[in-house]
């Protein structure tokens, strides 16, 4: 009965979210036609078009909103998500909206079909993701702060049974009980140990106002006689054994069960569970791997560069011939680098060395200037004039927007090393390539070449650690000035 309120409810929000996303459709229609003409007659002179016109995009606007709330992962049980967690959720489905809705228009010519000659109003576009934003936020915080008070006055909560008596079980009931508006209730405690259950009726970690039931073998007397919604298995991994009968009895009864357990108490990996082929799977990364931010990234890659090569286009060129002209040699550097957990792939740059400087690296390397496997000269003798100027301000790694195209690298992520580099990594430092390298981090806004091997690593865990698209954004925004000055490049 439980499961059907929940799938119910989440499809009521999943209506009301889609419902508001047709109000903003219309609010944006409204606030172009008539409110700022209203506001700002010599801004808008002239009449906007009817909302007849644009009513024909709105079911895509919708199919589009509604399969970018789905993968939202969104509607599930959100009691103990923070409502900063929800709201940036529901912020980077509309942006992505926005984006892939200004896209299939642009990219199919809907506005030609809807409006003749006309494009689609780009100020419309960006005031119909604004106002789905505001509308969908302002929801999710009424829904948070009315199931917050519902559940704080004791209604629509689910008790909850705990196995063990050790600290981690009870800072688990603290916590719960500590946040009443998860919807929570500490039935009780169950003891892992039937000695424990005989002590004075309470093992001597246990104060009140919890109680203990008993041990693991009155659990089926417990079920039958308490009313218990869940309940939670505190232990290690060799108590797993334990649990299975216990486990296999509550699945027959429809109790949800859940299993808080110290695997691996020093990992700093995140948990999840999935399931293959009907298998389930706990698993643990280090990495970012949440679909629609990834996406996200992809999607920011891709709109980037294309827009990059376009203005850099009349440049290249003449990049190109000033390389000819300059010094022997090819125009394009290709090395092979490490991208992704290793792979192998072909990196391209303009050539700013000498023909042929590979071979000489062995004879410099007692002037490098690097710690750690990486070699970096301030004033390399392989480096033409020309060459300098272009490293100076990163004119040389225009070309690797290509390899950002291929889906190679991003804009944002860790530099990709030579595999030379890759087999001096001490083993901490390898979990750099867990994610895909890029043009730009945190070392290139925190001094690029000023900053010691050892520094430069911890920089990008740290960017992988605290990853998200808005840690892409400010990256790339601060990356500008660090260009344009030319600071720490050689």
């Amino acid at each position: 009965m439980l499961k059907e309120q929940a799938r119910a409810l989440a499809l009521g929000v999943f209506t009301l979210d889609l419902s508001l996303v047709a109000m903003a459709f219309f609010v944006a229609h409204g606030m172009r036609a008539h409110v700022l003409p209203a506001l700002f007659p010599a801004r808008f002179p002239f009449a906007f078009y009817p909302l007849t016109a644009y009513l024909p995009l709105l079911p895509l606007a919708l199919l589009i909103w509604g399969a970018l709330l789905a993968a939202s992962d969104r509607y599930r049980s959100q009691r103990t998500v923070p409502l900063t967690d929800e709201a940036l959720a529901v912020l980077r489905v509309c942006a992505t909206g926005t984006a892939i809705l200004a896209l299939t228009i642009y990219v199919l010519r809907l506005d030609r079909h809807l409006l003749g000659d006309d494009d689609v109003s780009r100020l419309w576009l960006a005031l119909f993701g604004v106002a789905a934003g505001v509308l969908l936020v302002a929801e999710k915080l009424a829904l948070r702060i009315l199931s917050r008070y519902v559940r704080s006055k004791g209604f629509n909560y689910r008790t909850v049974l705990i196995v063990g008596t050790h600290p981690q079980a009870i800072a688990l009931a603290d916590s719960i009980r500590g946040h009443r508006y998860w919807g929570y209730k500490v039935l009780g405690f169950v003891s892992m140990t039937a000695a424990a259950a005989r002590d004075g009726g309470r093992p001597p970690a246990l104060a009140a106002p919890y109680v203990l039931f008993g041990d693991m073998d009155d659990l089926p007397r417990i079920v039958e006689e308490q009313v218990v919604d869940d309940v939670v298995f505190c232990g290690g991994h060799r108590d797993l054994h334990r649990f299975e009968d216990l486990f296999l009895l509550l699945q027959e009864q429809g109790i949800r069960t859940r299993f808080a357990l110290d695997l691996f108490p020093h990992a700093r990996a995140q948990a999840r569970m999935e399931e293959l082929d009907g298998v389930p799977l706990l698993t643990f990364s280090t990495a970012p791997e949440r679909l629609i931010d990834l996406v996200s990234k992809r999607g920011l890659d891709i709109g980037i560069s294309l827009l990059l090569l376009m203005l850099a286009l009349p440049l290249l060129p003449l990049i190109a011939l000033g390389i000819k002209l300059t010094s022997r040699g090819a125009v394009f550097y290709r090395q092979t680098r490490c991208g992704l957990n290793g792979r192998r792939f072909t990196l391209y740059k303009f050539r700013t060395m000498v023909d042929g400087a590979d071979t000489q690296q062995a004879a410099l390397r007692h002037l490098n200037e690097m710690d750690g496997p990486v070699f970096k000269l301030t004033r390399d003798p392989r480096v033409t004039p020309l060459g300098r100027v272009l490293r100076k301000f990163s004119l040389d790694e225009l070309p690797q927007l290509w390899n950002v195209l291929r889906g190679d690298m991003s804009l944002v992520g860790p530099r990709p090393p030579v595999p030379d580099e890759v087999r001096q990594y001490q083993r901490w430092q390898r979990r750099r390539l867990s994610m895909k390298p890029g043009l730009t981090c945190l070392w290139q806004i925190s001094g690029r070449n000023q900053i010691d091997f050892e520094r430069w690593m911890r920089l990008d865990l740290e960017y992988i650690d605290t990853w998200s698209p808005w840690l892409d954004l400010k990256i790339l925004w601060k990356t500008v000035p660090a260009v344009l000055s030319g600071r720490g490049a050689s």
